[in-house]
């Protein structure tokens, strides 16, 4: 499934302010020197502890060659303490596609400023020096999964960057590892549409499930993520932001914004202007702009304190 608040289309927005072409230059030759056995590390060495002073080359020099993921926590965070050790863990069994650089944000806060971090846990993604806001929160490692999954996938397409050589599969040289539940075929089918941009294959392959399991967590949330990407896939972002400007009271016209500020990864900002939207409308349009705010809550998961805090919202505006 697609990650619940991650828009690949922000990466490649992000990454066009860089060279494509450097970038591939730089991740051959890192390739070229894993091939030689430099710079393959061994499963330990793709989780590491980053600061200030280290971070141009344990973070921007390597994101050249691999994807590397930022985890910026704290010792008192509780819910960082819930985080980490699954992005650690996740990381190992990715075995060299990602690294995972943790900053702490008590001994750092000028990087903590730099990226913009409101809250933590937060989780972002370097790529050919260009940075990334993956999430916020205590995700589920569903979540982490299908968010690395997605992340690696363009950095390949777009820079030619597949990740360290030489690096052994998790559990490669230790203890078997635990049988593997088999994979859904229909959520398989979904994610395969998905991967090849695919959206109205992948829509209906999810709605083919909720119709088998009405239930099911990972189709709801695909199915959500395929059609907001659906929805703002041929948008013309500067026009829509005009109409919702020049037409505050255009119900449309807002829930178009909303759609492009959930995609690019601004959800306060998403949440906010339903919420809003809510309040001072009526009728249809009311329930449009309610309805469109539950879709996206999907899209983020219910546990997200985001999600939380606008429902609350949501509450206050309707009652």
């Amino acid at each position: 499934m697609q990650p619940r608040n991650m828009s690949m289309s922000g990466v490649v927005d992000l990454a066009a302010v860089k060279a494509a072409g450097e970038a591939k230059q730089k991740a051959e030759q890192a390739r070229a020197d894993a091939a030689e056995g430099r710079g393959a590390p061994g499963p330990s060495g793709l989780v590491i502890d980053v600061s200030e002073a280290t971070f141009e080359a344990e973070v921007l020099q390597r994101s050249a060659e691999v994807p590397v993921v930022i985890d910026f926590w704290a010792e008192w965070c509780e819910p960082c303490k819930q985080l980490s050790p699954v992005l650690e863990r996740v990381t190992q069994e990715y075995a060299g596609r990602v690294l995972l650089a943790k900053i702490d944000v008590d001994r750092n806060q000028m990087l903590m400023q730099q990226f913009g971090v409101q809250g933590i846990p937060a989780v972002f993604a370097v790529v050919a020096g260009q940075a990334l806001p993956l999430f916020q929160g205590a995700a589920p490692e569903q979540q982490i999964r299908a968010t690395l999954d997605q992340l690696i996938q363009v950095a390949e397409q777009r820079f030619g960057i597949t990740g360290l050589q030489g690096v052994p599969e998790e559990g490669e040289a230790g203890p078997a590892a635990e049988p593997q539940v088999p994979e859904d075929p229909v959520l398989a089918a979904a994610q395969q549409a998905l991967d090849a941009g695919d959206l109205p294959g992948a829509i209906q392959a999810y709605r083919n499930k909720l119709t088998d399991e009405p239930g099911n967590v990972e189709a709801k949330v695909g199915l959500a993520m395929a059609e907001l990407l659906s929805r703002v896939q041929d948008m013309d972002a500067r026009q829509v932001r005009k109409d919702a400007a020049d037409r505050p009271g255009d119900v449309a016209a807002q829930l178009k914004v909303a759609d492009l500020d959930m995609a690019g990864g601004h959800v306060e900002d998403a949440f906010s202007r339903l919420v809003d939207t809510v309040r001072t409308t009526a009728g249809e349009d009311r329930d449009a702009a309610r309805v469109r705010l539950l879709e996206l809550f999907e899209v983020i998961g219910p546990e997200d304190p985001r999600v939380v805090t606008a429902r609350a919202a949501l509450a206050r505006a309707l009652f």
